[in-house]
């Protein structure tokens, strides 16, 4: 089987051991039910987005139109959201990293908090690996992090500030010292990797390919869980430093929306999610398998997400 199709494969299954909200018999929206995408058109956000309300739409009957609302990394359509009145016509749709690090970094300057919404769900989660050339001599964090100490400062490539942040963290936990390189996105970190001038690197995706060939080798998963698709390798958790970095989509309304429209929005966007078109967009914009985790555990990821944001971001 294929990297691919075991990502797939294990994204099926982890989709239908998730509790799907039932639908709530009646409900409809008056008028269209917008989703707000909080980024501009042709990202990643903006292409699931649009995929999701077309299937939402197709599956309902709904009248579903898709708005774009960039600003701060959707701290601007949150915001928004947030100040409307809750009829259950306005669905927010952005990416759990950058609003929490604004609430971490700036809340009090927010008219918004993770309570400030009724969550709906998610569509997918970017699953961030560090990885390196396959005749590295080290297989995991901890020989990354003694190879580190032992030849001193290391060069790693990264390409986003949290990458950087938690690299930091494994210095201050660890005392190895590190040569942080930024790089202009994941296939140049690839490039660095594969031309030798840095021994490790973050992927978000663009690994696999070099991981199928047998030329990297993933080496930690930077999420809170395991990776779907190298479940053998520890993550930074569990190798002692204290910092993980979860990209969630995700969907949320206006706090004290009726319960009986974000139920029947929450059973539509689930059943949306588990579509083989969502499968195969996800697969093309973030290289993983679609994820629900439900109102009450997006709400969750939110909360969980803060105290972790804090650790990592907070100035």
């Amino acid at each position: 089987m294929t990297l691919k199709s075991r990502i797939l494969a294990l994204g099926a299954a982890a989709m239908m051991t998730l509790a799907a909200p039932l639908a709530a018999e009646g409900w409809k929206p008056n008028g269209a039910l917008t989703i707000q995408v909080g980024f501009g058109a042709g990202g990643s956000t903006d292409t699931m987005g649009r995929v999701l309300a077309s299937v939402m739409e197709k599956n309902t009957g709904w009248d579903i139109v898709v708005e774009n609302k960039p600003g701060g990394g959707g701290v601007a359509m949150f915001t928004g959201l947030s100040q409307r009145p809750p009829q259950g016509k306005v669905v927010g749709m952005g990416v759990s990293i950058p609003v929490l690090v604004q609430l971490v970094q700036r809340g009090d300057q927010l008219p918004f908090d993770v309570d400030s919404f009724d969550y709906l769900g998610t569509v997918a989660k970017a699953e961030l690996a560090l990885v390196a050339s396959a005749d590295a001599p080290f297989d995991d964090l901890e020989g990354l992090i003694a190879y580190s100490k032992e030849q001193g400062q290391l060069a790693v490539a990264t390409m986003a500030p949290p990458q950087v942040l938690m690299m930091k963290a494994t210095t201050k936990t660890t005392g190895a010292d590190f040569n942080l390189v930024t790089a202009d996105g994941g296939a140049e970190v690839m490039k660095l990797i594969l031309g030798g001038q840095v021994l490790a690197g973050f992927g978000s995706g663009e690994q696999f390919p070099y991981l199928e060939s047998g030329d990297m080798k993933v080496i930690a998963g930077a999420n809170q869980s395991r990776l779907s698709y190298a479940p053998e390798v520890k993550t930074f958790v569990e190798s002692g430093i204290n910092a993980y970095v979860d990209p969630v989509f995700y969907l949320a309304t206006t706090k004290g929306t009726d319960p009986a429209a974000v139920e029947a929005i929450a059973a539509a966007i689930d059943e949306a999610v588990a579509s083989p078109e969502m499968a195969e967009i996800v697969q093309n914009a973030v290289k993983g398998a679609p994820i629900n985790m439900g109102p009450e555990g997006t709400h969750k990821m939110m909360t969980d997400g803060l105290a972790n944001a804090a650790v990592l971001f907070a100035k």
